[in-house]
Formats: C-alpha cells, structure tokens, sequence
C-alpha cells in the first residue's frame, strides 16, 4: 500500500534524524538535512519518478536508494538506473543505440544492457555437466554467479560507471544523505571496513532487485492467466504460434515439468548462438577491427560455448529495445522475423560466429507475415502495469 507522500516524508524523516542523532561521526547533525534529502531536493530523484513507499522493507529502500543514485559514478552522472530505467523494463532507456554509453562520454559497454527486472529468479552459474547443460549466471555471458556479485561490477568497469576503487564508491555512499539509513541497516560498524562495506552496498542493492517493484507480474498475460481477462484473437493465435509452429518455448519456456515455477518467466535460463549477424552499427572504431564476440566461451574456455549467450526473459520485452546482446535488432518485428527466415538463402548476413548455432526449430519457420505479428501481439501483453478494464456499466 503506497501512503501519502507528506506522511512518508515524515516517517523517513524520523528514522534518518534518529539515526544521525544515535551516530553522531556520520556527519548528520540536523534535521534539515535529512529532511532536505527525503524531500527529494537533493539529487533530483523527483525527476526520474522514484517512490519510497512502505511496500519495500529498509533494505529493499537503501536499495532503491543505491540504485538511484547519480553521484555514485566518477565523475557523477550515471547510476544503476540510468541503463536500467523503470519506464523501460528496467532496461536502457536510449534505443538509440546498440549498447549502453558509460559516464565518459563517447565510451560504449560491450554489450546491450539486459534487464534488471526478474533476475531474482535467475539461478547461480553452473556450468553443468556437458557444455549444453550450462545455466545460469548474470550478464549475457553469465560471468557474475549471482545478483550481488552482478551489483559491484558497474561500479568499477571504466566503461560504465567508471569508479577507480571500491573505496571510492564506499566514500560515496559514507557521504550521501541516506548514509543514516545504511547504518540502520547494517549496524553501526557497517562503515568501519570499506571492503566490507561495499559487500553491503551490493547487498542491498541485490535486495532491492529482489523485490516485488522489480518482480510485479502485472502484465495482461499473468491477469489471463488468473482468468480476470481474455486475450484478443491475435494474441490467442500469436500464444498458439508460441508454444507451436515457431517453436518460441523450445528455449523461452513456460511452466512446465521441467520449469515448475508459479509464473511463467519465457527462458530456460540457458545458453545459445542463435546465428546472429555482427551489428554493423555497434561503435567498433573503439575495438580492435578483428574483435569477435565469443559470448559464454569467452568465460568458461570451452569452444562448445563459442557464441553462446543467455536466452534472457521475456518479460517487459515491448519495452526493453533494442534486442539481442549486440542490440542488432530495434524491433519485435525484426526479431520474430529473424527466428522466422535465418536460414532463407540472401535474408541475413553471415553469422558473427558460425560454431555451435542452434539448430532444428529456428531458422525456416514458414510462418507468414499475419502470423509473425500475432506473436509480436502476443508478446506485447508480457508488459507490466496492465489495468483491468472496468466492467460495463449496467444498463
């Protein structure tokens, strides 16, 4: 329940002063301040739409907080959210571009940004027993084993968010105004070692990942599922097209034997090279001309993996342009098409890495050009924030 913004104002206001007053080293020493930062005057989270509100627990909030936070990039600009935007999926918010521009301008990450919203459900890396066994992981690559170990990366890459140190980022965190609200959380030592402190700042963050605001199942298809709502006769077909001659759920699973979750989250949360042609709009003038992108083999050293990437969910997908892990396609329609027609003779490029692509039902699909957009139609009722239509007025 969201309660009123004055109201919420109050009750932060309280904890934050309580906690200035009880560790008088932190530097906050007046209510004014705290007050000055619940207010939202200070780093302009107003702007980019951030709510406290009492669904999150004081962790999952330091989190949200964390996550916000601009001043946490050298020199300050960029935060977690600014390639993981909520009005996006959680994904980047510029579908200008392939791949995400770090806080130096001009420098580009690797990779298009996936998002953030339902990794929770997201397991461990493991990389199996044979080479197509391999699960998990975070990154497209699936190089960080779990969320926390995912939340310190950003911080320190220099094409993200660009930090020399991790002490660095913990200084950041020791002068920010909800530093009262961390050791609230994390007890009055939390500052005492910086190297622990950052364990902290990753944990809170993978908290606040966790949470429902990042895992709402809202979409229309979960209120369908429910029976609250039918779907259109496009979008039935594009479900039937799915799960039956284009094959989706062959990696984009739903519930099943083999994937017995209580919501259907469209991944197997494996790895694979779908033949993907190189983008030729992708900044490579900041890479050597040769460079190739090995995906997960460039992780594990095992040719098996060359070219493979994580098959990411599909959930907020009409938001989370532009697709794939080099960005190639900026729209569903390209992407549907791509599965469709890979393998028709003068369609596509030549694939960027040619070992181990997928094979079998990919490639040559014979679906027509109606039935590629019903699963597009389809798809697009994965977004969150779906509204039940009121019932007809009684005549």
């Amino acid at each position: 329940m969201l309660i009123s913004l004055p109201l919420r104002i109050s009750l932060i206001s309280i904890i934050l002063i309580a906690c200035s007053q009880s560790n008088p080293n932190t530097g906050f020493n007046s209510p004014e301040t705290t007050t000055e930062f619940v207010n939202f005057s200070y780093n302009d989270f107003a702007s980019r739409n951030i709510i406290l509100d009492d669904d999150l627990s004081p962790k999952e909030t330091l989190g949200k907080l964390l996550f916000f936070d601009t001043n946490l990039s050298e020199p300050s600009g960029q935060s977690c959210a600014s390639c993981h935007a909520p009005q996006s999926g959680f994904a980047d918010p510029d579908k200008m571009i392939p791949v995400s521009e770090g806080v130096i301008p001009d420098n580009f990450g690797m990779r298009n940004a996936l998002s953030a919203s339902y990794v929770k459900f997201i397991p461990s890396f493991d990389v199996g027993i044979t080479p197509a066994d391999t699960i998990g992981g975070l990154f497209w690559d699936g190089r960080k084993i779990d969320l926390e170990d995912q939340a310190k990366a950003p911080f320190l890459n220099p094409l993200e968010m660009n930090n020399p140190s991790f002490e660095t980022v913990v200084n950041d965190v020791m002068a920010a105004m909800y530093a009262p609200l961390f050791l609230t959380v994390y007890g009055p030592t939390a500052f005492d070692d910086p190297a622990m402190t950052y364990e902290h700042i990753a944990d809170a963050i993978a908290a606040f990942e966790r949470s429902e605001e990042l895992n709402e199942f809202s979409s229309k298809y979960d209120y369908y599922k429910r029976g609250l709502v039918t779907l259109s006769a496009e979008e039935t077909l594009g479900l039937t097209l799915f799960t039956g001659k284009a094959h989706c759920d062959h990696c984009h699973k739903l519930n099943s034997i083999d994937n017995s979750l209580e919501h259907d989250l469209f991944t197997d949360f494996k790895y694979a090279n779908i033949g993907l042609p190189r983008n030729l709009e992708f900044p490579y003038d900041l890479l050597p001309a040769e460079t190739i992108d090995m995906g997960l083999g460039a992780i594990t050293l095992i040719p098996e993996h060359n070219g493979k990437f994580k098959t990411p969910h599909l959930r907020n997908i009409e938001e989370t342009g532009p697709y794939m892990h080099n960005g190639l396609f900026k729209n569903l329609e390209d992407v549907v098409r791509f599965y469709n027609t890979r393998d028709v003779p003068g369609m596509w490029p030549a694939p960027e890495v040619s070992d181990n692509m997928a094979t079998g039902p990919i490639g040559s699909l014979g679906l027509t050009p109606d039935e590629e957009e019903a699963i597009v139609e389809f798809m697009e009722t994965l977004t969150d924030g779906f509204k039940i239509p009121p019932p007809p007025a009684n005549p």
